[in-house]
C-alpha cells in the first residue's frame, strides 16, 4: 500500500503534519513519524509529538515518499540539518517522491530541485523558491514533487499523496467518510 516517512523539527506546523499522518493511517500507508532527535518534537503552538523513530534510521530504499512539513522555525531547523538534505537529495536521485507544503518548498528550492518545475507554498515564501512556474493551486504535482499552500491546504495535500501512493479510488472514499469536498 505505500510507505511514508514525515520529518518533524521543533516548530513544526500541527495541521500540516498532523492531518497528513492522520489521512495516511486512514489510507492503510504505513507513515513513519521521524524526529531529528531522540525524544518529544515541539510544534510551533507548544504541542508535543513523540516521533517513531529519528532520522538517523531512515533510508531512502526503505519509502516510497518523503514528506517535509512547514512551520516557522521548523522549516528552517529542518534546512539547517545536513541529515534532511542528504536524505532529500538521496530521495530525488533514486527517483521517489518527495512532498513538501508551507515553507517547506523552500528547502526543496534550496537544492535545486524545483528548478523549472511547477510548485506552490505559502505565500510568504514564493520568492524562495527561485526559478519555478508559481501556482496558487492547493496541490502542485510536477513529476514526483508534490508541494501545496498551508495549514487549509493540508487535507487536499494528504489526499494528494494518497491518491498518488494507493489510487483515486482510495482518495475519492476518504473524500466521502470526511466530508471534504474542496479538494478538486
Amino acid at each position: 500500500m505505500g510507505n511514508a516517512v514525515i520529518l518533524l523539527a521543533n516548530g513544526f506546523e500541527e495541521v500540516e503534519a498532523i492531518a497528513v499522518v492522520d489521512v495516511l493511517r486512514r489510507a492503510e500507508i504505513k507513515i513513519v513519524v521521524a524526529g531529528l532527535n531522540e525524544g518529544y518534537v515541539e510544534s510551533a503552538r507548544g504541542v508535543k509529538v513523540i516521533p517513531d523513530t529519528t532520522i538517523d534510521t531512515i533510508k531512502a530504499d526503505d519509502f516510497d515518499i518523503l514528506i517535509l512539513p512547514g512551520g516557522v522555525p521548523g522549516t528552517d531547523n529542518l534546512n539547517a540539518d545536513e541529515r534532511v538534505r542528504r536524505l532529500v537529495l538521496d530521495f530525488s536521485k533514486k527517483g521517489k517522491i518527495t512532498g513538501a507544503i508551507c515553507a517547506a518548498p523552500s528547502i526543496l528550492a534550496g537544492l535545486g530541485l524545483l528548478e523549472g518545475k511547477k510548485a506552490t507554498s505559502y505565500p510568504t515564501y514564493k520568492e524562495k523558491l527561485g526559478r519555478v512556474e508559481y501556482k496558487e493551486d492547493k496541490v502542485v504535482v510536477d513529476g514526483n514533487i508534490l508541494t501545496s499552500r498551508g495549514p487549509a491546504t493540508a487535507l487536499c495535500f494528504a489526499l494528494a499523496i494518497v491518491e498518488r501512493l494507493v489510487g483515486k479510488q482510495k482518495a475519492d472514499e476518504l473524500k466521502q467518510k470526511m466530508l471534504i469536498d474542496y479538494c478538486d
